[in-house]
């Protein structure tokens, strides 16, 4: 009997009657399915297990009802992420002082002990004033803010809260094209990006992975931050009391936050249409009951297992960074620094963007560490030659306003290309690991950053057309 031509047909018949006993059942089938499991399980359960005296209520479940609620949930959540911030703003911002203060003086102590052994000016300078000061700027901006961060996001965690995160932006996710687990990924970017990536391994689906480490990059990270809150301080807060301005502050970084999350539904789907198309994949998430945090875990966690390992990879890649902005500021032609001139040759190319030449260049600098953009603009401002120690809010508003020409639209378009750009060179590296695919790393890398040149150049134009700047 010869069955030639037979099975295929019959495979296809199979198919199509699946298919359309998919569409009858209708989306929701596979969650009545999981209901139904659970229901059974229930059932056996309560047949089969003797219980105690049941207590009067359930604190779990009623917590549930106000973190799970379709009302309640989403503002809860950005009410915790907004309280997060702020105890990062405020939390980190003496104590990076302090570490800054402790660099720069051992900064102070290694460029008299190479001036004491007679070492060449340039020697010295391109040291302790180039790489070193560069290091230095990477740790003191980031450390305070990761040790603040991880530990109440770890906190979160290990409480059970995040599992409901992903719960509750499930619907958006799936809506987008991508998993809900992305909100774990994405949440874990807050901190850094390259960590955020990793992170994606949760996520089985391969599809569901690559979208989410191709859009991890639209959440900031803790190098965004600074640029992100000076911007808020100086444009934003400042006419506020001192009392509400940290609070403004916190309400402004939370904005670009948010407008982050949107944009990465929008990339999500955009990238789930398009050239990874296909279906959103259906996972069934079982909540953990809320636990009492664990102390051990979480200082291992967030202190050697994230802190350390994201702060090693900012400062191996800061080491060059270092370097580059030290020859900049100091290597003249006629007469003037290298930075000077290539800022000018930007600076006509940015103002399309509603930038200027010195962000740019910052910007191009800062691609091996983000922490390093807001010294590297003051650097090229002042024509110092070297990143600088400090510098007070007072005096950087004069900088900025009075002699270098920033407007509102400036700062808004600042913050926005701070949120929307390129990765940075540890995110680059950990996406060509996590991928092992040049297309995929190229189009993460150089994805976000003509989104950012995209949206800034509409918002420049359309101000300048309305005429608000």
């Amino acid at each position: 009997m010869k069955l030639d031509g037979y099975a295929p047909r019959l495979v296809a018949d199979l198919l199509d009657q699946a298919e359309q006993a998919r569409h009858a059942l209708g989306e929701g089938f596979r969650d009545r399915i999981v209901e139904s499991i659970y229901k059974d399980a229930t059932d056996i359960a309560h047949r089969s297990v003797a219980q105690g005296e049941r207590r009067k209520f359930d604190l779990d479940l009623l917590v549930d009802k106000v973190v799970l609620s379709p009302i309640l949930g989403l503002p809860l959540m950005i009410a915790l992420l907004g309280l997060i911030f702020w105890a990062t703003i405020i939390g980190a911002n003496y104590p990076s002082q302090m570490l800054a203060d402790g660099l720069f003086w051992f900064e102070a102590q290694g460029t008299s002990l190479f001036e004491y052994l007679g070492a060449p000016w340039w020697l010295t300078g391109f040291i302790w004033h180039g790489i070193y000061r560069g290091l230095a700027w990477v740790i003191a901006v980031m450390l305070p803010p990761m040790m603040i961060f991880f530990p109440c996001f770890t906190i979160l965690e290990d409480l059970g809260y995040l599992p409901r995160v992903a719960f509750n932006l499930d619907w958006l996710f799936k809506k987008a094209g991508g998993h809900g687990k992305q909100a774990l990924t994405m949440s874990m970017g807050f901190g850094c990006n390259a960590a955020g990536v990793i992170a994606c391994r949760v996520i089985d689906s391969p599809r569901e992975r690559l979208i989410a480490i191709l859009t991890n990059n639209f959440v900031p990270c803790n190098g965004r931050y600074p640029t992100l809150i000076m911007i808020a301080v100086l444009f934003v807060a400042a006419g506020f009391s001192p009392t509400a301005a940290s609070a403004v502050a916190a309400g402004t970084v939370l904005t670009i936050v948010i407008i982050g999350v949107i944009t990465t539904l929008i990339v999500s789907a955009a990238l789930s249409r398009t050239v990874l198309k296909g279906e959103a994949s259906a996972f069934t998430l079982e909540l953990p009951s809320y636990r009492r945090p664990n102390i051990g875990r979480i200082i291992y966690t967030s202190i050697i297992d994230r802190t350390i390992f994201v702060l090693f990879r900012a400062i191996m890649t800061a080491i060059p960074a270092g370097a580059v902005i030290w020859l900049l500021g100091n290597i003249t032609a006629g007469d003037i620094p290298l930075a000077t001139h290539v800022s000018e040759f930007l600076d006509p190319f940015a103002h399309l963007f509603g930038l200027d030449g010195v962000i740019i260049l910052a910007y191009i600098i800062a691609i091996p560490a983000n922490e390093i953009v807001v010294p590297t603009m003051i650097m090229v401002y002042l024509g110092t030659g070297m990143m600088t120690e400090d510098i007070s809010q007072d005096s950087l508003r004069t900088v900025l306003v009075e002699q270098h020409g920033w407007t509102l639209l400036t700062a808004i378009n600042l913050m926005l290309f701070s949120l929307l750009h390129n990765p940075c060179a540890t995110t680059i590296i950990t996406m060509w690991k996590e991928t092992r695919s040049l297309r995929w790393t190229t189009l993460g890398a150089v994805g976000p950053l003509v989104i950012a040149f995209a949206v800034t150049f509409i918002v420049a134009q359309t101000a300048r057309l309305l005429g608000w700047a």
